[in-house]
């Protein structure tokens, strides 16, 4: 398995950003197989066995895997603890199903569906640029819509706040109103706060920004706050879904660099 820096691989596991990370592993907090890592260019793999403060957040022994399905409400945060007491998306889970992590992030003012679990593998699978399914939103936004708006966000936006191109979406408008419009907006690959910024780009401020679809796992009617096991079926055609796009990921690469 891939090695990576591991301070990104804390942060994939939901147990803290990477600053902070990092900061635990200066302090020497972290373990990785029972050695005590001190140095921030050290990787590791999720084969390891991960602690902090002496406590396993990961092992690669064989154990029950959990998969929940999460409403997210507005103002949760999405990550495993917060350092300004916030509510987290991991204090709406009981404890009796142990330690689980959130798949990637929601922001705290968007809402919607957020996976967690405690396979480390299946996050990575789900969060990473190569192997990551499309994610699909529903986006309340003021102003009314003009001209070729969708046809921009379709070709991918260039985000001059942030100076980056934004990658082509599947975009489409489900409802014009007198004082804005609610769209569709489906992502292949995104940015942190991506859709807010490529709507800010067209006049369009967001008011709800909620996330409806992860691949095949859908938020149907889960009530907010509330969370359902998914079934594991379910994940075995997710986890395939993600293995298919890095497989085309890699020959799509592999193609670009014969061509050059």
């Amino acid at each position: 398995m891939e090695k990576e820096r591991i301070q990104k691989v804390l942060s994939s596991l939901g147990v803290c950003s990477r600053r902070k990370a990092e900061q635990y592993i200066l302090e020497g907090r972290v373990k990785v197989n029972g050695v005590v890592i001190k140095e921030l260019g050290t990787k590791c793999s999720l084969e390891d066995e991960i602690s902090l403060d002496d406590e396993i957040i990961h092992s690669s022994e064989e154990k029950q895997f959990v998969y929940l399905a999460l409403n997210k409400p507005y103002n949760v945060v999405s990550t495993a603890s917060d350092p300004q007491g916030r509510q987290t998306v991991v204090d709406l889970i009981p404890k009796s199903y142990g330690r689980v992590f959130p798949v990637g992030r929601l922001d705290h003012n968007s809402v919607g569906l957020i996976l967690l679990t405690n396979d480390g593998e299946f996050a990575n699978l789900v969060t990473h640029p190569s192997s990551a399914p499309e994610k699909e939103y529903v986006v309340k936004v003021k102003n009314p819509v003009q001209g070729d708006e969708v046809e921009r966000l379709e070709e991918g936006l260039y985000i001059a706040r942030d100076g980056y191109q934004a990658m082509p979406c599947e975009a489409k408008v489900l409802k014009e109103e007198e004082d804005g419009a609610i769209f569709s907006i489906i992502l292949h690959e995104g940015k942190k706060r991506e859709i807010r910024h490529m709507m800010e780009t067209l006049d369009h401020p967001v008011k709800i920004l909620m996330r409806i679809r992860i691949g095949n796992i859908l938020l149907g009617r889960i009530p907010e706050g509330q969370f359902v096991e998914i079934p594991q079926e379910t994940i075995a055609e997710l986890k395939q879904e993600c293995l298919d796009r890095k497989k085309y990921s890699q020959i799509r690469f592999d193609s670009e660099e014969e061509e050059q």
